[in-house]
């Protein structure tokens, strides 16, 4: 039986949501690097055993033509994470769920400029509205105009991530599992390599194994079916239904973390729905 690719990308934009809150409640005895780390690690060793018992052979695998891109985005997944778990230290994980929206304006106006993706006007709009969103969700105090530091690292890490996405669509037509698994130990080990040098210390052995886990569905899993959506809907539009990742983060953030939304984080919130709404017009008018 066929899977529509919409299926696979909103699979994988509900498994990502569970990246915030949850890494968010770790970070209080675990670094940002050490983190991302054994984050990507999981979804590394994850996905090699689904590899070795699925052991699907239709897939093609990587070839020498796709090392420029394996590498960008190895590169790319060691210094998003890391960015990402600093901004969370300091931002609340509903504003850095939402902040994720951010990625779609990355990722669509890199497709544009390198990749030569068609972006059509209700896309246009829909980024003006999310760079809004994200402007106002990156004010920490409004009426003194102070930047949340933490907002900031998160729309960083969405910037590595767009650039990213148009370099995994490069290679989606190759193996998902393989693609998965090279991210996965390339930027976990990356990552680790990163928190050594900077000589912060291990995570306790009891929290390992649930970091591990949580890589394994937010990381390994979402990008397995993100792979897959964007085989057929392109990196632009797989954004575009990747989109309700930050808006379910957000509400598990409120639910798990009793996070209160502030009134700016209501406006914000207001902005991004319109936002997301017309990157669903523009994706269903393709």
């Amino acid at each position: 039986m066929k899977i529509n690719p919409i299926v696979f990308a909103v699979l994988a934009a509900a498994l990502y949501a569970l990246n915030s809150p949850l890494s968010k409640l770790l970070l209080s005895s675990v670094s940002p690097e050490m983190m991302a780390g054994f984050l990507y690690l999981g979804a590394g060793i994850g996905m090699f055993v689904m590899h070795v018992f699925r052991r699907n052979s239709n897939e093609k695998p990587l070839s020498k033509r796709d090392l420029p891109y394996t590498i960008l985005m190895v590169l790319l997944d060691i210094a998003a994470p890391i960015l990402m778990m600093t901004g969370l230290k300091s931002a609340t994980a509903a504003n850095a769920s939402l902040l994720n929206n951010f990625e779609i304006v990355a990722t669509s106006l890199i497709a544009l400029i390198i990749f030569r993706e068609r972006i059509g006007k209700l896309l246009w709009a829909a980024i003006v509205l999310i760079i809004i969103s994200s402007a106002l969700l990156s004010f920490e105090d409004m009426s003194a105009f102070s930047f949340s530091i933490g907002s900031i690292f998160v729309i960083l890490a969405c910037t590595c991530w767009g650039l990213e996405n148009n370099c995994t669509r490069m290679i989606s037509g190759k193996s998902p599992e393989e693609i998965v698994i090279i991210k996965g130990f390339g930027s976990g080990i990356g990552a680790l390599i990163v928190a050594l040098m900077l000589n912060v210390p291990f995570p306790s052995l009891s929290t390992i194994p649930l970091i591990l886990l949580l890589g394994f569905a937010s990381y390994g899993l979402s990008v397995f079916f993100y792979v897959y959506a964007q085989r057929y809907l392109g990196a632009a539009r797989t954004s575009a239904y990747y989109a309700l990742s930050p808006f379910i983060g957000s509400f598990l953030s409120f639910i798990i973390l009793k996070e209160q939304p502030t009134l700016l984080y209501g406006i914000a919130l207001a902005v991004m729905i319109a936002g997301t709404i017309l990157v669903t017009m523009d994706s269903a008018s393709e």
